[in-house]
């Protein structure tokens, strides 16, 4: 079953630490946000194989806005 994992809060890319195709672990750090100058990792809630990353630096999310795929 593919996870989806969504912004939480509204903010700014400021890094994406994991490419499609990456295995990772539950609780993996996949990007930061950046908001009213504080950094919010997003992380994973389960383990499997990045497929899709839906975002890239400097892209502004709005809360709900997808930002990957886990399966």
């Amino acid at each position: 079953m593919a996870e989806e994992i969504r912004a939480e809060i509204v903010g700014n890319v400021l890094t994406v630490n994991v490419s499609e195709g990456d295995a990772v672990a539950k609780g993996a750090t996949v990007i930061i946000l950046e908001s009213m100058k504080m950094e919010i990792p997003v992380v994973t809630e389960s383990a499997g194989v990045l497929r899709t990353i839906a975002v890239s630096v400097g892209d502004v999310v709005q809360e709900h806005d997808l930002i990957a795929v886990v399966e």
